[in-house]
């Protein structure tokens, strides 16, 4: 039971799994921002153009 425990102890690959876990939810936050702030950009530049048209076509 004490070889169990101690190889237990000893194992560090499930810390290296929450390791990669954590990491990859890092990059997932951060494509989220990266995408949510592109996209008030491009919504920001599409109402610039059609602002801009119905200006010319009046």
């Amino acid at each position: 039971m004490t070889k169990l425990f101690s190889r237990f102890l000893k194992d560090e690959s499930g810390a290296t799994a929450i390791e990669y876990g954590l990491i990859a939810a890092l990059i997932a936050l951060a494509i989220v921002v990266g995408a949510g702030a592109l996209g008030n950009e491009i919504g920001n530049l599409f109402n610039r153009i059609a602002a801009s048209l119905a200006a010319v076509s009046v």
